[in-house]
């Protein structure tokens, strides 16, 4: 009897539940809310990497695979405290040597308002199903809690399976929607079976995913079990992708050592027609059997014939490619790291995730300092979504080639300017007193700190722009959180990076405003970095703090709103004047 009324209120439960439920499909809409791939727009009804135009262009095999969601993810953002997603697939939901969960399942991680990445389990809840044809469920009811400032998540496909269905159900009333697609440009990953996922043990685990998440860079996976043979067909498609970069891990599915130059000879005359982006070529990582020695030579053979070709190719005149050797990757280094002998199993894909992660960061002079490593964060929410504010920042960058870039936090944001995505805006009319005619772009982002302001030169948002005025304004934020030292370094820093990516601006180090209680501090700081910042005919200091305080060094609370940090409409009128100087030098 127990048994019954127990069944019966899990049955009821159940039922409620699912009653409760909002369903959101990432597919439908103008847009597919599917990230990880190209082409997005010719593919707005599938879960596919490659669009049908290739289809005849192809072998039979690729394209299949082709068909299979490795690498593509799905981002939203929710505040609900449970979600279940169901879906299906077309293929059988084992394979000999990848899991159940790697083959067919997908895997959730969540990020909070600070950048902080977590891992969602699912422990031992999913379902799925008896066969082919049965709905997959996941039910994540141990999600993290926030109700007012949610969280943003990312939903990893299944790394060798095709997916033909899927909705996410979140309870009702909970906010969810999706995010928009990355508008950066991609590592672009050309591989084998131990690129699209063989054989972690979940898709969050492949080293495409894992790459992925530490760089928070949008990561193409175009890697094809058994189907990675350096094809004319494939670099052509390689090319119509507007890549940061591209990555050629092929050698596994070679046979024939002598075929790599002409193949790869032919492949960068294909990509070099049409873009310039930096080139990677990865060596076979090894086999960790034992046998007699056949193996270890044909490796050895594969990487010689490659590492030839590479010496062609620099001898030739081909600039922007580089190399990542087997030793580099650390395989062969530790018995443990593959499933079979062959393919690499959870630790043998945080291998070759390590190694790419260095070798790319080299590559794309990844150097943050160690105390400010770039993350995004979306802590003014629910004023505003930082991450949304990023992609309308992009998108400006390719309609508008501003005159004037203003970076800063909320101080800045909050002042005018485009793009707007905030109705909060208290200088209005010093702004376009300031600017006039000039074209501006607002760089301010609510809350940012030094580590924010880095993440953002790193994603593109001084790319395609040639401003002939910078105005940074960093550090406050960091106040209570870093040492006086440490934020000048971060400052100085900034000023540095901003020097790479526009050697022609002029750009203006604003001292961080006083601020009410901590006037003393903020001086501190300033000090420093007025002590620490090299400047020259392009770099000079701007300091407000004279037409913001009294005459007792504290601050003149007729400049700013009640919290004494954000400046008012005078506040903005007074900072104006001091800036136009700048602009008519």
């Amino acid at each position: 009897m127990k048994k019954l009324i127990f069944l019966f209120t899990f049955i009821l439960c159940a039922s409620t539940l699912k009653a409760q439920l909002k369903w959101y499909s990432p597919l439908g809409g103008d847009t597919a809310y599917i990230s990880g791939r190209g082409w997005n727009q010719e593919m707005k009804d599938n879960y596919h990497r490659l669009p049908n135009q290739f289809k005849d262009q192809v072998r039979p095999a690729l394209w299949n695979l082709s068909n299979n969601s490795a690498g593509l993810y799905i981002s939203f953002f929710t505040n609900a405290p449970q979600l279940i997603v169901k879906y299906t697939v077309n293929e059988d939901k084992s394979l000999n040597n990848v899991a159940y969960l790697a083959k067919s399942g997908i895997d959730l991680y969540c990020s909070d308002k600070n950048g902080k990445v977590s891992w969602c389990a699912c422990p031992l809840q999913f379902n799925f199903g008896k066969t082919t044809a049965d709905t997959i469920t996941f039910p994540y009811r141990r999600l993290p809690v926030n109700a007012s400032q949610g969280f943003e998540y990312r939903l990893y496909l299944p790394l060798y399976n095709t997916v033909t269905s899927m909705k996410i159900g979140v309870p009702v009333g909970s906010t969810f929607f999706f995010e928009p697609l990355p508008q950066e440009k991609p590592i672009v990953v050309y591989g084998t079976s131990i690129g699209q996922g063989a054989s972690a043990s979940r898709p969050g685990l492949c080293w495409t995913n894992l790459l992925q998440r530490r760089l928070d860079m949008p990561v193409y996976n175009l890697a094809f079990s058994g189907n990675g043979r350096l094809e004319d067909a494939m670099f052509k498609i390689l090319s119509q992708i507007d890549a940061k970069m591209y990555i050629i891990d092929c050698l596994p599915n070679i046979d024939e050592p002598d075929s790599i130059m002409p193949r790869i000879l032919r492949g960068m005359k294909i990509l070099r027609s049409k873009n310039n982006a930096p080139i990677l070529f990865t060596e076979h990582d090894g086999y960790s059997f034992l046998g007699d020695g056949s193996y270890l030579h044909k490796v050895e053979a594969l990487n010689r014939q490659l590492k030839e070709t590479f010496q062609r190719l620099k001898a030739s005149g081909y600039q922007q490619i580089y190399y990542l050797s087997q030793d580099e990757i650390g395989m062969m280094q530790d018995m443990d790291t593959q499933v079979d002998g062959l393919h690499a199993n959870d630790i043998g894909m945080r291998y070759y995730a390590d190694a790419y992660q260095k070798k790319i960061e080299e590559i794309i002079d990844y150097h943050p300092l160690s105390q400010f490593l770039p993350v995004r964060q979306f802590r003014d929410y629910p004023s505003y979504m930082g991450y949304l504010r990023h992609v309308e920042v992009l998108e400006r960058n390719h309609r508008v080639n501003p005159d004037v870039v203003m970076i800063g936090n909320s101080i800045t944001h909050y002042w005018s300017g485009e793009p707007k995505h905030a109705t909060l805006h208290r200088g209005d009319k010093s702004w376009k007193k300031l600017f006039g005619k000039r074209t501006v772009t607002n760089l301010g982002f609510g809350w940012d700190r030094i580590e924010n302001i880095a993440w953002r030169f790193y994603h593109g948002e001084l790319d395609g722009i040639t401003p002939q005025h910078i105005f940074l304004m960093a550090g406050t934020n960091n106040i209570g959180l870093n040492s006086n030292e440490e934020i000048a370094n971060g400052v100085v820093w900034l000023v540095g990076r901003i020097r790479q990516l526009q050697p022609q601006a002029h750009i203006h180090v604003v001292k961080i405003y006083p601020r009410a209680n901590g006037e003393e501090r903020v001086k501190a700081i300033n000090d420093l970095i007025e002590k620490k910042l090299k400047t020259d005919s392009r770099t000079d200091l701007v300091d407000c703090t004279s037409v913001l305080s009294d005459k007792n060094g504290k601050i003149d609370r007729s400049c700013f709103t009640e919290d004494g940090l954000h400046p008012n409409g005078t506040g903005y009128e007074r900072i104006a004047k001091v800036y136009k100087r700048y602009l008519n030098e």
